[in-house]
């Protein structure tokens, strides 16, 4: 049975780590969202959001996207690589539905499948 948990381990926390991919990264962008990895030794894939005020004025809108970014992260992680990603969004993804956000995540998080 599959794991579709969202441990503490599986999520980027510290400065440092945001640093690590930012640094020297692979990306797959979109209009909407921007996906940064890195690959890691830990045999399992951690996640990072990073939603700037500039872009998404109200703390309720960058809540939804990040829920929406961890959901689809939780579903997929066990078909995913062993990397760090970082997931920034761009102001234009607030005048998407949820379903089309959840599908654009779903393709980008497709070009990193194992």
């Amino acid at each position: 049975m599959l794991n579709y948990f969202f441990k503490k381990k599986s999520r980027l926390l510290k400065p440092i780590n945001f640093e690590y991919v930012f640094k020297k990264n692979c990306v797959q962008k979109n209009f909407e969202l921007t996906i940064l990895g890195r690959p890691n030794l830990l045999g399992y894939p951690r996640l990072g959001i990073n939603i700037p005020r500039k872009n998404i004025k109200y703390a309720y809108k960058r809540n939804i996207i990040k829920r929406l970014i961890r959901e689809t992260f939780r579903l997929l992680q066990h078909k995913l690589t062993s990397m760090d990603f970082v997931v920034i969004a761009q102001k234009n993804v607030i005048f998407l539905k949820n379903k089309n956000v959840i599908n654009i995540l779903e393709n980008l998080w497709l070009k990193y499948r194992q």
